[in-house]
């Protein structure tokens, strides 16, 4: 099954509706997406918890890493840079970090709130390689910003 962004984002824009708390929008946001979408085989958020740290926060699917600095990764490079990280092959990426043997391809989005500030990154990985598109990066930044944009 393939998501359906628009009707994801309606889902999601109902749930979150006159929600502020950042940890209850991060929960809802990976639950709907992460079932949404078979190529989705871990979906989750990773917070900034600290100056060029990211800690894990709500997630679906197996066990991430618990904390990721800005200098490593994909999580961290979306962090580091405040650009979407679209991995087709993350064994070609230099410095993945493998929290899952089984991850083949990867899109990282940084999380903005009010005045671009970062609030943390997206994370999903898919066992499936080169699954991800721009039109992915598109409408997960969009719901991003309907999400977290005026926090």
């Amino acid at each position: 099954m393939r998501i359906s962004y628009p009707d994801t984002a309606r889902a999601i824009a109902a749930l979150t509706e006159n929600e502020t708390d950042e940890v209850a929008l991060m929960a809802t946001v990976a639950c709907e997406l992460h079932h949404a979408d078979d190529r989705f085989d871990w979906t989750g958020f990773y917070r900034v918890t600290a100056p060029e740290m990211l800690k894990i926060g709500p997630y679906q699917g197996g066990h991430g890493c618990l904390t990721i600095p800005f200098s490593r990764g994909v999580c961290g490079a979306a962090a580091r840079s405040g650009e979407t990280q679209l991995v087709q092959d993350v064994d070609a990426f230099p410095g993945h970090i493998a929290c899952a043997s089984s991850t083949r391809s990867e899109i990282v989005l940084p999380v903005f709130g009010a005045g671009r500030r970062l609030i943390g990154v997206l994370d999903i990985d898919s066992n499936q390689p080169a699954a991800f598109s721009e039109t992915d990066a598109t409408a997960l930044a969009r719901i991003l910003h309907a999400v977290f944009g005026a926090l």
